[in-house]
């Protein structure tokens, strides 16, 4: 069965998969988009702040704008009948807002949450560094101390790619939604 266009938000820490699985879910539904939100932070060429343990309030400022201009195309996007599966790092607070910034619904919010040996593994295998000034545990401890519990959280660390994949669009429709 081939879900209704809905938009679907996943967050994560860095290196929890979640570009990966975005792609793989936007690859099996029919009109879809994969919506990066680091696209609109590495578009600001002159003057960008990036988050930091310790952020500016214009690495905020920024974030928040990243935020909104995801959310926005995200709705945009879902308007003209696609599904968005739009992905960032979104912890704390601001995924609160983020959810009150995305206007369509229905908003299907997944949170991938590999243990933190699962994502020192995955950083490892990849080209890229995340990881400068955060550390692994830093994160983690962020997304779950201090995100709120919104939408279908997976323990993914056990799973491959395509099995995080498989099981969203199984289980996001109707475990996932918010308000």
């Amino acid at each position: 069965m081939i879900p209704a266009p809905a938009v679907v938000l996943v967050t994560g820490i860095q290196a929890a998969g979640k570009s990966t699985v975005a792609q793989l879910l936007a690859e099996r539904l029919p009109r879809s988009v994969h919506l990066r939100g680091d696209l609109f932070r590495r578009m600001v060429v002159g003057g960008r702040a990036d988050m930091t343990p310790h952020p500016s309030e214009e690495a905020v400022r920024q974030l928040r704008l990243r935020h909104h201009l995801t959310a926005l195309a995200a709705d945009e996007y879902f308007r003209h009948g696609f599904t968005v599966v739009a992905q960032d790092v979104i912890l704390g607070d601001h995924l609160t807002e983020m959810v009150a910034r995305i206007r369509a619904r229905p908003l299907l919010v997944v949170v991938l949450a590999p243990r933190p040996a699962a994502v020192a593994a995955r950083e490892a295998a990849r080209a890229k560094n995340a990881y400068d000034e955060w550390t692994i545990t830093q994160l983690d401890e962020g997304l779950r101390a201090e995100t709120p519990r919104l939408g279908l959280w997976l323990d993914t660390s056990d799973q491959t790619p395509d099995e995080t994949a498989a099981d969203i669009l199984t289980r996001a429709w109707p475990a996932a939604r918010v308000p």
